[in-house]
Protein backbone atom coordinates (compact mmCIF):
# COMPACT_ATOMS: atom_id res chain seq x y z
CA UNK A 1 0.00 0.00 0.00
CA UNK A 2 1.62 3.43 -1.26
CA UNK A 3 1.87 5.79 1.35
CA UNK A 4 -1.00 8.67 -0.39
CA UNK A 5 -3.64 4.79 0.37
CA UNK A 6 -2.48 4.81 3.59
CA UNK A 7 -2.80 8.69 4.32
CA UNK A 8 -6.33 8.14 2.46
CA UNK A 9 -7.35 5.75 4.60
CA UNK A 10 -6.26 6.87 7.71
CA UNK A 11 -8.41 10.29 6.84
CA UNK A 12 -11.49 8.11 6.12
CA UNK A 13 -11.49 6.42 9.07
CA UNK A 14 -10.77 9.14 11.09
CA UNK A 15 -13.96 11.08 9.57
CA UNK A 16 -15.97 7.74 10.60
CA UNK A 17 -14.41 7.95 14.49
CA UNK A 18 -15.25 11.73 14.07
CA UNK A 19 -18.97 11.55 13.31
CA UNK A 20 -19.50 9.48 15.93
CA UNK A 21 -18.37 12.02 18.38
CA UNK A 22 -20.28 14.91 17.42
CA UNK A 23 -20.93 17.06 20.05
CA UNK A 24 -24.44 17.88 21.40
CA UNK A 25 -24.12 21.64 20.21
CA UNK A 26 -23.41 20.65 16.53
CA UNK A 27 -26.23 18.05 17.07
CA UNK A 28 -28.72 20.75 18.18
CA UNK A 29 -27.54 23.80 15.95
CA UNK A 30 -27.68 22.40 12.38
CA UNK A 31 -26.37 24.39 9.56
CA UNK A 32 -30.22 25.60 8.91
CA UNK A 33 -30.27 27.11 12.53
CA UNK A 34 -26.71 28.97 11.25
CA UNK A 35 -28.53 30.26 8.34
CA UNK A 36 -31.66 31.32 9.75
CA UNK A 37 -29.66 33.30 12.40
CA UNK A 38 -28.02 35.10 9.61
CA UNK A 39 -31.41 36.15 8.07
CA UNK A 40 -32.46 37.41 11.51
CA UNK A 41 -29.14 38.96 11.32
CA UNK A 42 -29.65 40.46 8.55
CA UNK A 43 -33.12 41.38 8.91
CA UNK A 44 -32.51 43.35 11.95
CA UNK A 45 -30.12 45.45 10.15
CA UNK A 46 -32.26 46.13 7.34
CA UNK A 47 -35.10 47.21 9.84
CA UNK A 48 -32.27 49.57 11.40
CA UNK A 49 -31.92 50.58 7.93
CA UNK A 50 -35.50 51.61 7.75
CA UNK A 51 -36.07 49.00 5.29
CA UNK A 52 -39.23 47.46 6.75
CA UNK A 53 -40.50 45.16 3.84
CA UNK A 54 -37.74 43.67 3.14
CA UNK A 55 -36.76 43.00 6.75
CA UNK A 56 -40.15 41.78 8.07
CA UNK A 57 -39.94 39.62 4.92
CA UNK A 58 -36.19 38.11 6.27
CA UNK A 59 -37.57 38.20 9.88
CA UNK A 60 -40.39 35.74 8.75
CA UNK A 61 -37.89 33.90 6.50
CA UNK A 62 -35.62 33.09 9.23
CA UNK A 63 -38.68 31.93 11.45
CA UNK A 64 -39.67 29.45 9.11
CA UNK A 65 -35.87 28.20 8.28
CA UNK A 66 -35.78 27.23 12.23
CA UNK A 67 -34.49 29.88 15.17
CA UNK A 68 -33.47 28.74 18.43
CA UNK A 69 -35.86 29.67 20.61
CA UNK A 70 -34.57 33.34 22.29
CA UNK A 71 -33.78 34.44 18.92
CA UNK A 72 -37.78 32.87 17.73
CA UNK A 73 -38.21 35.99 20.27
CA UNK A 74 -36.30 38.57 19.33
CA UNK A 75 -37.77 37.88 15.45
CA UNK A 76 -41.52 38.32 16.89
CA UNK A 77 -40.30 41.22 18.82
CA UNK A 78 -39.09 42.57 15.24
CA UNK A 79 -42.05 41.83 13.63
CA UNK A 80 -44.47 43.54 16.17
CA UNK A 81 -42.21 46.61 16.04
CA UNK A 82 -42.73 46.69 12.71
CA UNK A 83 -46.66 45.88 12.75
CA UNK A 84 -47.30 48.51 15.39
CA UNK A 85 -45.83 51.29 13.45
CA UNK A 86 -47.48 50.18 10.37
CA UNK A 87 -51.10 50.71 12.19
CA UNK A 88 -51.40 46.78 12.36
CA UNK A 89 -52.63 46.81 15.92
CA UNK A 90 -53.95 43.33 16.10
CA UNK A 91 -51.01 41.98 14.10
CA UNK A 92 -48.63 43.47 16.64
CA UNK A 93 -50.16 42.28 19.64
CA UNK A 94 -50.03 38.57 18.49
CA UNK A 95 -46.58 39.23 17.25
CA UNK A 96 -45.83 39.97 21.51
CA UNK A 97 -47.97 37.84 22.76
CA UNK A 98 -45.99 35.00 20.13
CA UNK A 99 -42.36 36.52 22.14
CA UNK A 100 -43.82 36.02 25.17
CA UNK A 101 -44.84 32.94 24.62
CA UNK A 102 -41.49 31.86 23.65
CA UNK A 103 -39.62 33.93 26.34
CA UNK A 104 -41.96 35.18 28.87
CA UNK A 105 -39.67 37.23 30.67
CA UNK A 106 -39.02 38.95 27.52
CA UNK A 107 -38.47 42.88 28.53
CA UNK A 108 -37.95 45.81 25.82
CA UNK A 109 -34.50 47.67 25.96
CA UNK A 110 -35.30 51.26 27.60
CA UNK A 111 -34.74 52.69 24.78
CA UNK A 112 -37.96 49.68 23.12
CA UNK A 113 -40.19 50.04 25.70
CA UNK A 114 -40.13 53.72 25.73
CA UNK A 115 -41.52 53.67 22.13
CA UNK A 116 -44.83 56.07 22.00
CA UNK A 117 -46.66 52.98 19.68
CA UNK A 118 -45.30 49.87 20.40
CA UNK A 119 -44.05 50.56 24.53
CA UNK A 120 -47.76 50.70 25.54
CA UNK A 121 -48.67 47.66 23.50
CA UNK A 122 -45.79 45.17 24.71
CA UNK A 123 -46.72 46.14 28.42
CA UNK A 124 -50.64 45.72 27.48
CA UNK A 125 -49.81 42.05 26.21
CA UNK A 126 -47.43 41.57 29.28
CA UNK A 127 -49.85 42.53 31.27
CA UNK A 128 -53.18 39.94 30.19
CA UNK A 129 -50.39 37.62 29.77
CA UNK A 130 -48.54 37.68 33.38
CA UNK A 131 -52.99 37.59 34.86
CA UNK A 132 -53.62 34.48 33.08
Amino acid sequence: MTHSMRCALAAVAAAFILAGCQSTVVKEFPLAHLQAENMLDSGVRQYDEGNYKVAARNIQNALDQGLTSRSQAKAHKYLAFMACVSGQQAQCREEFRQALLISPNLELRPEEAGHPTWGPVFRSVKASMNTK
